[in-house]
């Protein structure tokens, strides 16, 4: 029996449990900042398009489903995940949902089709990923006009970081994990 797994915290498949695997830097947003997170959201989800970077577990992707997201694509570039998120996706049946096996920075490194109302990131930790992202998804068009970013961090998001590109709307902390929503100026 695996012992990684989480719970869906809101909307229609509230209370639905799904497993991960062990993976290196694999470690699903906690339940309070998925909370708040969609809390902060509540009245924007529902038929937004949704771009989880870093997928892992999913976590986020399957919130966003749970809670009227009209499309959801997922990169993740580990292909146990991967295969774990193909059949999460499977036992939900949810069409809405695209997911990549791919290298987040691969995804990002060229013009986008499809523009996005709300950005997901949660990359790993300590491994210097968010400057480079965020440049990357400016560049080649990922984010909608009055499109959102949230991120999860190992570090507090300032205006300095930010470059004076994008605006924080809101920031939080919960345990070591720093979590915020940004938007493009």
């Amino acid at each position: 029996m695996m012992k990684n797994s989480f719970q869906i915290i809101g909307g229609v498949h509230r209370g639905r449990k799904f497993y991960f695997p062990e993976a290196d830097g694999l470690r699903p947003s906690p339940n309070k900042v998925r909370e708040t997170l969609f809390n902060w959201l509540q009245f924007e989800t529902a038929g937004k398009t949704f771009l989880d970077l870093f997928s892992g577990s999913g976590a986020l992707s399957f919130e966003a489903i749970s809670r009227g997201a009209k499309h959801i694509v997922s990169v993740e570039k580990n292909n146990t995940a991967f295969d774990f998120l193909q059949e999460n996706k499977r036992l939900l049946k949810a069409d809405n949902l695209t997911i990549f096996n791919q290298d987040a920075f691969d995804f990002l490194d060229k013009k986008s089709t499809e523009w996005f109302d709300f950005i997901l990131l949660d990359p790993p930790f300590y491994k210097n990923y968010l400057e480079k992202i965020l440049k990357l998804m400016t560049k080649n068009d990922f984010i909608a006009k009055d499109g959102k970013i949230y991120i999860e961090s190992e570090f507090e998001i300032t205006d300095d970081f930010l470059k004076n590109a994008f605006t924080i709307n809101k920031q939080k902390k919960s345990g070591a994990v720093y979590y915020c929503l940004i938007q493009p100026l």
